[in-house]
């Protein structure tokens, strides 16, 4: 039957809000289809998802593709962090070697507007060196790169974090705040003035969720160190 959706399998990498937002638009659009999102389990509460949600790896592009055969996968949409590299050539090497349809949906960079401050830098390491001494930056990176940062004893780093780490952070000098970044401007000022945040370090992910920081940074005139998303 055209249009038939009863054997259709989705398959969404996710993890951003761009993915969440997709896969209740797939439910919504396709209620007789199978629509599954992945997580990679970094959070240990994530925000309700529609659909069927699975968590934790594959084992790499075999693994992957072991699953999207298992499963009747019937399409392969990488939604993930623009910045997870890893998990996106998986995804790729996968889907030739199913040859299920794969689609790439990576969100835009951020672009500088005018009042940005933006220092641009290709990595993690020349972000971490470009930050002056006596700085208090917020740190807005994922919890797996902070340990990058502990040789600064020179800077006190703001952590924001979903969820509470296991262990004491590694960084010498720093404040750990808990809680989802602020959805307007408005709640990203008060953060930034609350903890006197004189720098941010963060990745061009893109995207509306985290924006709000970069328009705070903005309006305060705050120096913005940008780490650079490469092809």
């Amino acid at each position: 039957m055209p249009g038939d959706r009863r054997n259709e399998t989705v398959l969404i990498l996710g993890g951003t809000r761009e993915a969440a937002d997709l896969a209740r638009q797939l439910v919504a659009d396709r209620p007789d289809a199978r629509i599954i999102t992945s997580l990679a389990g970094r959070t240990r509460e994530p925000a309700p998802l529609e659909g069927e949600v699975r968590t934790g790896g594959f084992g790499g592009a075999p693994g992957l593709a072991r699953f999207i055969e298992y499963q009747g996968v019937t399409q392969l949409i990488d939604a993930t962090h623009p910045f997870a590299r890893q998990i996106s050539a998986n995804a790729a090497e996968a889907a030739r070697l199913t040859g299920v349809p794969f689609e790439v949906r990576t969100r835009n960079p951020w672009t500088k507007r005018p009042g940005d401050r933006w220092t641009d830098v290709k990595t993690l390491e020349e972000a971490r060196d470009a930050i002056p001494s006596g700085a208090r930056v917020l740190l807005a990176l994922g919890s797996q790169h902070i340990r990058l940062f502990s040789s600064r004893e020179d800077v006190h780093f703001v952590v924001r974090m979903i969820d509470r780490p296991e262990e004491p952070l590694s960084l010498p000098d720093h404040s750990l705040v808990l809680g989802r970044p602020g959805d307007s401007a408005a709640v990203e000022t008060m953060l930034l003035l609350a903890y006197s945040v004189t720098h941010i370090v963060c990745r061009n992910s893109g995207g509306k969720a985290a924006y709000a920081k970069i328009e705070a940074a903005r309006q305060l005139g705050l120096p913005v160190i940008m780490v650079e998303r490469t092809a």
